[in-house]
């Protein structure tokens, strides 16, 4: 050994042969070190500490032990004080710890006031202009002329103005001829029917001749049934006296223009003929075409009988189409034949339908009808149902409504429609006069009458109130 290390321990040996490392002997040590001695280290988790370990409690809490068998409103001992816990601080308290506090349900159903109307949402909602629109608009400004000219209802108007007032000797031509690139087939049908009102069948006639040295208008079934319709108006119109050969050579659309000029002129034993022998060959025309015979034959009562069996071939359609004009003028002409049943069947396909939206003059035709058959009380619900329209009455209406007052005794609605009907502009007429004047007469109201008939005499009429007493 190279050195020695005496280390003589102060405490005396024990009396044993063994000799162990707690035994207060004398250690001999090395003063050499190992080589290979490892280094003492912590461990993982105390060498890189998450958080400061922290410092030491120098105030620790003291549980004190209670006894169980003490009440809860006893007094506490504290280092303050005498403390006192009522039973209703103690729930208090512990509520605080079980969750959130219960409440009273007040009222459910509450409902919570409209917030106040901004400017901004109260105003009219503007919606913005549709882009497909926007561009059919360009799409339109950016066509050929001739499209945006052949069928304008004013340009077409102005040819029929120019035409008028060219010379008797010049020809059409003159005017058509630097148009004529512009114009398409059916443009001049318009025309043709423009100088037909204005009194000038001839020059429809050479318009149609000029179209048909045109081939790009003409064959063309609209300007020659719009010229047939002028000529059979005017009277110019020479039918063959053979109608099965015409039926069968024209077409339906040149058929009907023929039927309607018939009607227009005038010449309704001639329209009634094509209308039979149409229907001998079962062709089917339009119901509108029988519903203008039907008018024209209800004005003059020696023909009326004629209509009866163009309103059972009307009955007999299963695809009947009506305007509003043409139901109305059937339905009088019904009321004027007594054939009030047609007239309520007319009416209550036009509710069923729901295409046509009742008017004045529907309204009012059946109410005279109702009148007529002495249903005054159906024919005051029709009123009502008018009123609930919100459709305004005019002066035929008024008429057939003081009628309907007169004869149902009504004074009061008969007063209140007469002092109606001078608030809305109307003047009363003789007859109207007459009607009210006897409604007040039959209820007694002598100075009512008096007081009418002066009002009459301002207008104009004279009355003699000893001849309606």
């Amino acid at each position: 050994m190279d050195s020695l290390i005496c280390y003589t321990s102060p405490y005396p040996f024990h009396r044993s042969n063994t000799i162990t490392r707690f035994s207060p002997v004398t250690a001999f040590a090395s003063a050499k070190k190992p080589k290979h001695r490892k280094k003492l280290q912590l461990p993982k988790n105390l060498r890189h500490r998450r958080h400061t370990e922290a410092p030491p409690d120098f105030h620790p809490l003291i549980h004190r032990v209670e006894d169980p068998g003490c009440d809860e409103n006893d007094t506490v001992d504290g280092g303050d004080g005498d403390v006192s816990w009522e039973s209703d601080e103690l729930d208090a308290i512990s509520s605080l710890f079980q969750g959130r506090v219960p409440q009273k349900p007040g009222n459910l159903s509450r409902q919570r006031p409209l917030p106040l109307p901004l400017p901004h949402k109260i105003r009219p909602l503007g919606f913005p202009t549709s882009k497909k629109l926007i561009r059919t608009h360009v799409a339109l400004s950016r066509q050929p002329v001739s499209n945006q000219i052949y069928k304008n209802p004013a340009f077409l108007i102005s040819l029929a103005r120019e035409i008028k007032s060219l010379p008797s000797d010049d020809n059409v031509s003159t005017v058509l001829n630097q148009w004529s690139r512009l114009l398409r087939k059916g443009s001049l049908s318009l025309t043709v029917r423009e100088l037909g009102h204005m009194g000038l069948p001839n020059r429809a006639l050479h318009v149609l001749c000029w179209a048909q040295n045109q081939p790009h208008l003409f064959p063309d079934d609209r300007i020659l049934a719009s010229t047939v319709e002028v000529m059979a108006r005017a009277h110019g119109l020479k039918m063959p006296f053979e109608l099965d050969s015409f039926l069968n050579l024209s077409s339906q659309r040149v058929y009907e223009a023929v039927v309607r000029g018939l009607v227009r002129g005038g010449n309704t034993r001639l329209a009634c003929r094509l209308l039979s022998a149409a229907e001998s060959r079962k062709r089917v025309l339009s119901p509108s075409v029988y519903a203008k015979v039907i008018l024209e034959l209800g004005k003059c009562p020696d023909k009326r009988v004629l209509a009866l069996p163009l309103l059972e071939e009307l009955a007999r359609r299963d695809d009947l189409v009506l305007s509003q004009q043409d139901c109305t003028a059937v339905m009088k002409v019904c009321a004027r034949l007594g054939k009030f049943d047609v007239v309520e069947a007319l009416y209550d396909w036009v509710k069923s339908s729901g295409r046509i939206t009742p008017g004045v003059v529907m309204y009012t035709a059946l109410i005279h009808s109702r009148f007529l058959e002495g249903r005054y009380r159906d024919a005051m619900a029709v009123v009502w149902e008018m009123e609930a329209s919100g459709c305004p009455v005019d002066l035929p209406a008024y008429r057939v409504l003081l009628r309907l007052f007169a004869a149902s005794g009504d004074v009061s609605r008969a007063g209140r429609y007469f002092a109606k009907m001078k608030e809305c502009g109307f003047t009363p007429t003789y007859d109207i006069y007459r009607g009210v004047i006897g409604v007040f007469m039959a209820d007694g109201r002598l100075a009512k009458c008096k007081e009418i008939c002066r009002e009459a005499e301002m207008v104009g009429f004279k009355i003699d109130l000893e001849k309606l007493m």
